[in-house]
Parts: structure tokens; sequence; C-alpha cells
């Protein structure tokens, strides 16, 4: 087959803007406003950036760990809404709740308890640590919230309702920095809380989300909308078989998660000003990453609805074209960055070297966008969208180890280097990752069908 043909399916094009388009948006609009909302608290200064930016570190390290039980979750969901097998799915939903409000508790127990030993692994600066523990402890509440929230939305779009969650979240994040404004700087009858207004605000919101998608799911009798007595219905066999192939990618996305936070351990030792660099160009990252994300999520269902109909070879192909879309796509988004640096980083309030710092680590970041967006739609999106949970987790959860962050802190504790290069060390996993995943996903061993081992 020429590779012109992989584009010639409609279907395929009309069901990935179906899904991934609202999702790209839903996540554009939240990197933009969480962009929005870095500048805003960037206007109180590099110590208030990086205490933001600190106790975030807690928070996404929490939120992948919940995505790796939720994603592992609509593995399942996304193959058994393909065979409509309506009481499966519900059962997977219920497990996914449960482990990922077990995680919310652990993290919120420990963001209340020790949350200034928990940044002072990141920093030594006691400002910092003293305003990031204050963060942390309030926007910490959202947890058990942001943990339902997520289960619902993940299931909810591997059944192709894309729509309801993404109202839901741009309405939520619309709210949060609408609060962020003005409790940050006590405006619009608010009270002027600073930083710790944008945590407060974060709180209010992830609230106010969380019964929102629940109303409407269960109003709009959504195919998720599992009675009580589903959700709390124990199924120790069926809870196996389940397990099996989503712990891996639950452990993927935790270490992963955990190799992320020690490059960022890295940055901040290496100074204020370089982590204050690395969270400006992160809201960057995010914005630039949105499309690619939408991309990797329509991947994941559109591979998991076609082997649940039992179409490997469709499968293969959406997975080809996905691919090769996001590939080009990352060039144009690339060259789109280098572009946009000086007017972007213009907008902070923070000293030359930050800037400085940041402008350096963007072209990096473009120019390594595309490996990124292809292992993405890869590992995310087909190897998880076919099962292939374990070659997954090496990819994203050991070589991130195996390698990353051991160049990391070479680069940053050894031979003391600038944090650009050492974020230029870092890509080398990227490119390992890149190397590897080809040749799995041309040999189709990626392709397993899990519906079926549930559906007895």
């Amino acid at each position: 087959m020429r590779v012109i043909d992989l584009y010639r399916d409609r279907e395929y094009f009309r069901q990935l803007l179906k899904i991934g388009l609202p999702i790209t948006f839903q996540q554009f609009v939240f990197s933009l406003l969480n962009m929005v909302g870095v500048v805003m608290i960037g206007q109180k200064g590099e110590v208030a950036v990086a205490a933001a930016g600190l106790a975030n570190q807690v928070y996404f390290l929490y939120s992948l760990i919940l995505f790796g039980i939720a994603s592992g979750a609509a593995m399942f969901t996304a193959q058994l809404w393909g065979k409509r097998d309506i009481p499966n799915l519900r059962k997977v939903l219920s497990l996914s709740l449960t482990l990922s409000l077990a995680v919310a508790l652990i993290f919120l127990g420990l963001a209340q308890l020790i949350p200034v030993q928990i940044l002072e692994l990141f920093s030594e600066d006691t400002q910092v640590i003293t305003l990031g523990s204050q963060y942390l402890r309030l926007f910490s509440g959202s947890f058990v919230f942001f943990a339902i929230t997520f289960s619902y939305a993940l299931v909810l779009r591997s059944t192709g309702d894309v729509k309801m969650p993404m109202a839901v979240s741009v309405s939520a994040l619309s709210l949060n920095v609408l609060l962020s404004f003005g409790l940050i700087f006590g405006k619009l009858g608010l009270p002027e809380m600073g930083v710790l207004g944008a945590a407060l605000a974060l709180l209010i919101s992830r609230i106010v989300e969380c019964i929102t998608l629940l109303a409407l799911t269960y109003y709009k009798r959504s195919p998720v909308a599992a009675a009580l007595r589903e959700l709390l219905q124990f199924d120790p066999h069926f809870m196996v078989k389940v397990l099996k192939p989503v712990l891996p990618v639950a452990l993927n996305e935790l270490l992963w998660a955990a190799g992320i936070t020690a490059y960022n351990v890295v940055y901040a030792r290496i100074s204020t000003e370089a982590i204050a660099a690395m969270n400006i160009v992160s809201t960057v990252d995010n914005l630039a990453l949105t499309l690619f994300i939408g991309i990797t999520n329509a991947t994941t269902v559109l591979v998991g609805n076609r082997i649940g109909a039992g179409e490997d070879e469709e499968a293969f192909r959406y997975g080809a074209r996905s691919t090769g879309l996001s590939t080009v796509l990352a060039l144009l988004v690339g060259g789109l960055i280098l572009l946009a640096r000086n007017p972007v980083l213009a907008l902070y309030k923070v000293s030359p070297d930050v800037i400085q710092y940041a402008h350096r680590v963007m072209l990096i970041l473009a120019s390594f966008l595309w490996v990124r967006a292809q292992n993405m739609t890869l590992i995310v999106g087909a190897f998880r969208g076919g099962g292939d949970t374990r070659f997954a987790l090496f990819l994203d959860g050991f070589i991130i180890w195996m390698l990353g962050v051991p160049l990391a802190f070479l680069g940053g504790f050894v031979f003391h280097l600038p944090v650009y290069w050492v974020y230029l060390l870092v890509m080398s996993e990227e490119a390992t990752k890149y190397i590897l995943s080809l040749p799995r996903f041309f040999s189709r061993k990626w392709i397993h069908d899990l519906a079926q081992t549930v559906s007895v």
C-alpha cells in the first residue's frame, strides 16, 4: 500500500475529527488558560512562579498516575464499547474509580501532613518552600474531586462522547481563570491573596467541574451512568482480568511521572532562575502538545474500537495514519514556536537570566517536538489502544530511568551544565524511544483483543 492511500479514508478523518477535535480544543483551552494563570502569577515575581510550579509538580505526579489508571481502563472500555458490552464497561468504570480515589486519598494525606518535606526535595530556597507548601495544602483539596471527574471523562471519551466532558472542563477552566484574576489581585470584589488565590480558585473550579459532569452524565442517561449498586459491586475474578493489562499502564505513568519529577528536581537545584524558566517553558510546551494529545487520545479510541470489532488490519492503518499526521503537524508547530519565542517571553516580569534560559530551552523544545509527537501517538495512542501495555511500559517507564534521568543528574550535578544543556541531554530519552517504537509498530505485535478476555 502506498503512503498516500492511507489518507484517502474519509471515515478515519471523520472519526478522528469527531473524537480528536473536542479533546484538542479542550486541551488547548486548558493550556492557554493555564498559561494565562502563570502569567498572572508571574506578575508577583519569580519566587511566586517557582513556588506554584513546584507545588504543581505534586499535582503533575498525581494526575499522571490517575491518567495511567483511567487510560488503562479506557483501553477496555473502548473495546467493550466496540462490542456494545455495557455491563462490563460499567464494571471497568467502577474499578477505575476505586483505584483513582485510593490514590487521591494518599496524595491528599501527604500534601496535608508533610508539604514542606515534599517541596524540600525540589528546592533549598526557603521562600519558595514556604509559599509553595501553603499553595499545596490549599489546592490538594481538589484531588478527590479530580479523581472522580477524570475517571468518568475518560470512559465517556472511549464511548465517543467527547463533547460533554469538553464543555464541562472548558467551563470549569474559564471559572478558574476568572477566580484566579479576582483572588490573586483582589479584583471583582474578592480578597487579594496573591499566589494562594490561584490555589483556592483551582479548588473551587474542580469541585464545580465534578458536580456538573456527574449531573449531566446521569441526567442524559449515558451508557457510563452506572447505578450505585454497579459501582459498589466487587468481582475479584473480573478485577484480576482487568488489572493484568491495566497495572502496567499505571506503573508506566508512575515511573514516567517520577522521571519527569526527577528532571524538575535537577532544574530546581540548578537555581531558582532555572526552575522558573522551565515553568514558563512548560506552559508553551503544554500549549504546543494540545493538538497531539487530541490525535493521541482519538487514536487510542479508534484503534481500540477497531480491534474490539475484529478489524485488526484497519486498526493498524488507523495507527499509521495518526503517526504520519502527528509528525507533519509537529514540524509546523515547532516552526511556530521559534517565531513566537520573543513575544511570549515578553509577557513575563522576571529577570534577564530567566528569559535567556527560557529562550534557549524553547529552541530545543521546537527542534524535538516532532519526535515527541510521534512517540505520543505510537506509545499512548496505538500501543495502548492495542493493549500492548508491557512494551509501552518499557518505552515510557524504563527508558526514562535507564537513560534520561542519569544523564540529567550527570549534567546538572556532576558537570554543572546550564539548564538548557541539561534539557538537551533529557531529549536523548525521546530519541531512543523513537528508534525502538517504529519496528514494534510495523511488526503488528501490539494488537491484542482485550475485550475478549472479559466478555465471557
